[in-house]
């Protein structure tokens, strides 16, 4: 199990499950939501994800030209987590307070897209687009 929160603390939430692998996204889109190299996020069915509080405090932004949405945090702008896929929340890591310990990065996606000052210094297997998050 695992939880996390917005910086602010407004917007809180818990996986059930077991949390894993590590999918780094290096594209443009999440670099320019984050500000850094990408977001790195843990992949968990729908199911296993449940809001505890703040999701009247969750605001979303969704690219005109691309199926992607984000999600933020109203208050305090955190990253949070969202589900660009029907069966599936993606959790932006850096957002979780309890349960994270354990995680290595196991993915690099859209390496091809990465900005050239991004150096990928793990042993995560690079794929130069999408991979499976399944």
């Amino acid at each position: 199990m695992a939880k996390g929160e917005c910086n602010c603390g407004a917007v809180r939430f818990e996986i059930t499950s077991e949390i894993r692998d590590v999918y780094m996204c290096h594209c443009s889109i999440c670099r320019r939501m984050t500000g850094g190299a990408g977001v790195p996020v843990v992949v968990v069915p729908n199911e296993d994800f449940r809001w505890l509080s703040g999701q009247d405090n969750i605001a979303t932004w969704k690219k005109p030209d691309v199926d992607w949405q984000g999600w933020f945090c109203r208050t305090c702008g955190s990253p949070l987590p969202g589900d660009n896929d029907p069966a599936r929340t993606y959790v932006p890591v850096g957002v979780l307070t309890e349960g994270a310990e354990a995680l290595e990065v196991k993915h690099h996606i859209w390496v091809g897209s990465k900005a050239h000052w991004d150096v990928i210094g793990d042993a995560g297997k690079q794929h130069p687009e999408a991979f499976g998050t399944g």
